[in-house]
């Protein structure tokens, strides 16, 4: 077959599915790229980093590499995303890595566990620190390469139709929590549910679930919450700084020139900044108004907190037992996490602690 009508007729997906996409991608002058998202553009600040990133690569290329992106379910559900990159049916995801948990355990590091990084810590470990060389060595394994894009910063931990008042009321408690986290829930007593983000208010209004978390103010007032679930509980102590991640397609990846490598990671930093810089400016205003519609700040107690990060280390370290990939990168994680932790201490800690105290 000549080669030009082969990638006319098979598309950008069939020639990578055929091992040829290096070369080439090598000679093509223009690329047109399919990224799928696995956030509905309802929520625009964490669905929009995949935009920002689009347009970006779009401007820095002089219109020459274009990406569209796709809404989740609009060409691969949330939980087919990284099956679709891996296989070269979308060269594009942009995701949060602890869905993917059940596939191994690993990629919830990629992102947020209970008791984990904060987001600045998360970006310093990634880029700085051993993160980023220790995950892509993991994502290999699944033919992809990653790149951090995103991060919402600390999250709240949630609605809940009652309070939650000590650890014997998690006993039972049909709970809507995203990803890994549940593992440790599950521990206290909870029973997680696995319901997407369209569906929860639903879920939550009719009792089939008692609790529900998103990610913060600015998403969780979106989504309707405070109406059917009045006791907003912070913090989530199982997101800490939730990374998200790009994953682009090795084979589509290696084909790409050293200028269009150079656009992709200058544009994914690009949009994993701006996420967090909108949460941070949005969410403020947001909480206001939620709780002037009489949303119901709530603390979790201490003992809550403590059960949940003895469960949550116990957690760690059984993993770690049966998992080599596991023990090594958490290894690194935990030690990377003590010490930017003493450090925070004494500086970031503090400072925040003395001027959230003030009467600005």
């Amino acid at each position: 077959m000549e080669r030009r009508s082969f990638v006319r007729g098979a598309g950008l997906a069939g020639v990578i599915a055929a091992g040829t996409a290096p070369a080439i991608v090598h000679a093509q002058t223009a690329l047109r790229w399919r990224l799928t998202s696995a956030f509905p553009k309802s929520l625009d600040t964490i669905y929009g980093a995949a935009e920002t990133f689009a347009k970006k690569v779009k401007e820095m290329s002089g219109g020459k590499f274009e990406i569209s992106v796709h809404a989740a379910g609009e060409l691969v559900p949330t939980p087919g995303l990284v099956d679709a990159v891996q296989n070269g049916t979308v060269e594009m995801g942009h995701t949060a890595p602890y869905y993917y948990f059940g596939k191994n355990d690993c990629f919830a590091l990629g992102c947020a566990i209970p008791f984990g990084l904060n987001s600045r810590q998360m970006s310093a470990w990634m880029y700085d620190g051993n993160g980023l060389k220790l995950m892509r060595e993991f994502y290999s394994n699944y033919g992809f390469i990653s790149f951090p894009m995103g991060n919402t910063g600390a999250q709240m931990g949630g609605w809940y139709r009652k309070q939650i008042k000590t650890l014997a009321d998690f006993k039972g408690l049909k709970f809507r929590v995203g990803g890994f986290a549940g593992k440790v829930c599950t521990r206290l007593g909870a029973v997680p549910q696995n319901i997407p983000g369209g569906e929860i208010y639903q879920a939550l209004e009719k009792g089939t679930i008692d609790a529900a978390e998103w990610v913060g103010p600015y998403d969780d007032e979106k989504l309707g919450f405070f109406k059917v679930a009045p006791f907003y509980h912070y913090p989530g102590w199982w997101e800490g700084g939730p990374e998200l991640d790009l994953f682009v397609n090795q084979k589509a990846y290696d084909g790409l020139s050293g200028e269009y490598k150079a656009i992709i990671e200058s544009a994914s930093a690009y949009a994993h900044t701006e996420m967090q810089a909108k949460y941070d400016a949005r969410n403020p205003s947001a909480l206001k108004r939620l709780v002037a519609g009489k949303a119901k700040l709530v603390s979790f107690d201490k003992t809550v907190l403590d059960a949940a990060y003895k469960e949550a280390m116990a957690l760690y370290s059984e993993i770690g037992t049966n998992n080599p990939a596991w023990k090594k990168i958490y290894t690194d994680y935990a030690n990377f996490r003590r010490d930017a932790n003493l450090w925070f201490r004494f500086t970031e800690a503090r400072f925040d602690s003395f001027m959230q105290a003030q009467k600005l």
